[in-house]
């Protein structure tokens, strides 16, 4: 189960949204790499970026701040947000990073999904984001008629090496994750399933050790790291000590 600190992208600024609104953003570092550096001091193995001007644009907008951080941390880095050809694709994975977030394409045209797989095994990733259960894209400003669990099964045997599942109406809101959804998913494909949206607190962590959680690859947490709700040291080794 591993633990993904997200640093979401606005105008090269480090901030989090409430509901995906970006009129609702809070600035948290204005040096997303400084913050990059930061969470692996602190032990963490993975990092979550999302270019949220790049999720709405359709296109890569904040390309700095992503290659600032690429040089400030060690740790793999997933991109996500406004990635929509194979060659934006290749370009990010050259530049170094470890996994690239397909999310609105995954809709528009999975069979990219598909290509992007087998051209570069183990390292495409697909976000699945979702409002009242439906897929929502361009930066969550359409909701499409797919459910989530429709759109995952889409990519079975495709070799997608996570989907990232958001619960939208929980994001940046600390109400906690939408497990029940969440864990729903993760059955229901064979593809890992990772949360996001929602995680508010250690009871969070606590939730994610239990066993029926087990089958997640992991979750993502943002604003709680951010406001101290979660302590970053502590909920790192209670979630090693439950993989022991």
């Amino acid at each position: 189960m591993i633990l993904f600190p997200a640093i979401d992208l606005k105008d090269g600024e480090c901030v989090r949204l409430r509901l995906g609104e970006m009129s609702e953003a809070t600035v948290y570092n204005r040096n997303p790499a400084a913050q990059a550096k930061v969470f692996e001091d602190e032990g963490f193995e993975w990092l979550h970026v999302v270019d949220l001007n790049g999720a709405f644009a359709g296109e890569s907008r904040n390309g700095v701040a992503v290659e600032a951080i690429l040089r400030a941390t060690k740790n793999p880095v997933q991109l996500g947000g406004g990635i929509r050809s194979l060659a934006q694709i290749e370009a990010w994975l050259d530049k170094g990073l470890a996994r690239v977030i397909l999310g609105t394409v995954a809709v528009r045209d999975p069979a990219l999904v598909y290509e992007a797989c087998r051209k570069f095994p183990g390292r495409i990733a697909v976000g699945i984001d979702a409002r009242g259960g439906k897929v929502a894209v361009e930066g969550w400003a359409e909701t499409s008629d797919l459910s989530a669990t429709e759109l995952a099964r889409r990519f079975e045997g495709a070799g997608v090496a996570a989907i990232i599942y958001t619960d939208i109406d929980r994001d940046g809101v600390l109400t906690g994750i939408n497990w029940e959804a969440t864990i729903a998913l993760a059955e229901a494909v064979s593809i890992p399933v990772i949360a996001s949206g929602g995680l508010a607190s250690m009871v969070d962590i606590e939730r994610m050790t239990r066993p029926d959680a087990a089958k997640l690859k992991g979750a993502i947490s943002g604003r709680a790291l951010y406001d101290g709700r979660i302590h970053a040291r502590e909920a790192l080794k209670m979630l090693k000590e439950a993989r022991a």
